[in-house]
């Protein structure tokens, strides 16, 4: 009986606080970023290039599972890139679009590191093509300064990523690029 009672009297409570959740943090639903995101779904044979300063570029193979996750807000991709040596690394990238600022946000985060990186687009978005700019996590200590784009190519048979250092100058030069061919 007591603790019938004690879930009478907790109910309007947890209802009240539900409807202060939901004012406080309305739930939106999918926007046109989704809409590209999806696009991204499936299974993919992936060549990442990286370009060093100097030397040739270094190939590495591997493949990549992208799903919709929470409702179809947001893309997660599951990488596995495949060493020379013989051992895999793993990597991890979630991506969302919040339609009411027109803005994605991706946070990354592999086996290779025990950080995380986070990037986001400034607000433009033409359907086609992702923009993502660093954001430092710690502004004492920005890193980098570097952008990431993102499209499909050949009727969304490949997705192409190729990610920037911006130079002091302003300049780009790309570090690497994923090439990501539809299975």
């Amino acid at each position: 009986m007591r603790k019938l009672l004690t879930v009478a009297l907790l109910f309007p409570v947890l209802a009240v606080a539900q409807q202060n959740h939901k004012q406080y943090e309305p739930p939106s639903a999918p926007g046109a970023g989704q809409q590209l995101l999806a696009k991204f779904v499936g299974n993919w044979d992936v060549v990442q290039t990286f370009y060093p300063r100097t030397g040739k570029p270094i190939a590495t193979k591997g493949t990549c599972r992208q799903y919709m996750v929470q409702d179809g807000k947001f893309l997660e991709s599951d990488f596995t890139f495949y060493r020379p040596d013989g051992k895999t690394t793993t990597g991890t990238g979630i991506s969302g679009f919040d339609p009411k600022t027109n803005r994605f946000t991706t946070v990354w985060f592999d086996s290779r590191q025990t950080t995380m990186s986070i990037r986001q687009s400034d607000g433009t978005f033409d359907g086609k093509n992702i923009v993502l700019w660093s954001t430092p996590l710690d502004p004492d200590h920005p890193g980098r300064k570097t952008v990431a784009r993102a499209h499909l190519e050949q009727d969304g048979r490949v997705l192409i990523y190729q990610h920037s250092l911006i130079g002091p100058d302003g300049k780009e030069r790309v570090i690497f690029e994923m090439r990501l061919t539809r299975k």
